[in-house]
């Protein structure tokens, strides 16, 4: 019962984005083909609504749900690994035609293909475990 607003906001997200048609594949079909606005547009107006909330939450001193103070910790440099991890989401994204978020969402409606790569999805989070150690970071 404690997290059933959690529960609550994640289907309203979910109804959100089955509507803004940020699921749908033909709109992600065209965001990598650049020939619409659309998803540049969502995610775009996502980036700025994070930036200014978390603007707000930094000003305000606004705490998490442990009690403590939001903050963003700092990230390490390193332009060489962002571009390989950016890359690698962006090709497995244009491939599946869905984000990790998403994915679910598909579910949701219908979609029980988007198990297959879920599957894959959790089977390359699985490996990437495996061999963190070994890998630069």
């Amino acid at each position: 019962m404690k997290y059933i607003k959690f529960l609550l906001v994640g289907i309203v997200f979910g109804i959100v984005l089955v509507k803004s048609e940020a699921v749908s594949w033909y709109r992600i079909y065209e965001m990598f083909k650049f020939e619409s606005f659309h998803m540049y547009g969502i995610i775009g107006t996502a980036v700025i609504t994070g930036v200014i909330l978390l603007l707000i939450a930094k000003k305000m001193q606004i705490k998490n749900t442990d009690g403590n103070v939001m903050n963003v910790p700092p990230k390490e440099r390193g332009l060489l690994r962002y571009l390989i991890g950016g890359t690698l989401f962006g090709l497995g994204w244009a491939l599946s035609g869905a984000c990790p978020g998403p994915m679910y969402i598909l579910v949701g409606t219908g979609a029980f293909s988007i198990l297959i790569v879920i599957l894959a999805a959790i089977f390359g989070t699985y490996i990437y475990g495996v061999f963190k150690d070994k890998l630069p970071h």
